[in-house]
């Protein structure tokens, strides 16, 4: 009985090798960052957004303007007069948000932007990660730069280098 027991463990230990799964952990965020590409893209994107932002500073300081106008002349203004300012003013501001929203709010320009820049990078890396895993091996590769779904990883599994040298980057 003691021999089928210690014969069923050793089995048991057998199917379990046998059906293990090889992985890697690799840090994209490590990978773009080593990436000359990387660089350019991160400026064009910066320099978009500052040019959007200027463009609505300058605006917020015209209605800015526009409201201290307001608030100096109201009191000798008629009540029609006010109503019709302060209408200008509510749409002039309202404009101005939507522009806001409109170039860095959720999939606003600037995140199509980037989007539209990252890609090429992100196909790049991937083509890298896929000759990776297929000449090693690999079942799995878990990517642990946003750091939510890997709570430890042993760095010995970190592959971001050997993905680097894929891209002839080191």
């Amino acid at each position: 009985m003691k021999k089928v027991f210690v014969l069923g463990i050793a089995l048991l230990l057998a199917c379990a090798g046998a059906f293990a799964q090889k992985y890697a952990v690799i840090d994209t965020r490590y990978i773009f960052e080593k990436m000359p590409d990387y660089k350019r893209v991160q400026q064009q994107v910066d320099a978009q957004a500052a040019a959007w932002q200027k463009e609505i500073d300058a605006k917020q300081a015209e209605l800015d303007k526009l409201y201290n106008d307001y608030d100096a002349e109201q009191g000798m203004m008629s009540e029609d007069l006010k109503k019709k300012k302060e209408d200008e003013l509510f749409n002039k501001e309202k404009t101005l948000r939507d522009l806001q929203k409109k170039r860095f709010g959720f999939e606003g320009e600037l995140f199509k932007k980037r989007q539209e820049l990252m890609e090429p990078l992100q196909k790049k890396v991937a083509e890298a990660v896929n000759r990776l895993a297929k000449a090693n091996g690999y079942d799995l590769v878990f990517d642990k730069s946003e750091g939510k779904s890997i709570i430890f990883a042993d760095p010995k599994l970190d592959k971001s280098e050997d993905i680097l040298r894929e891209l002839r980057l080191k």
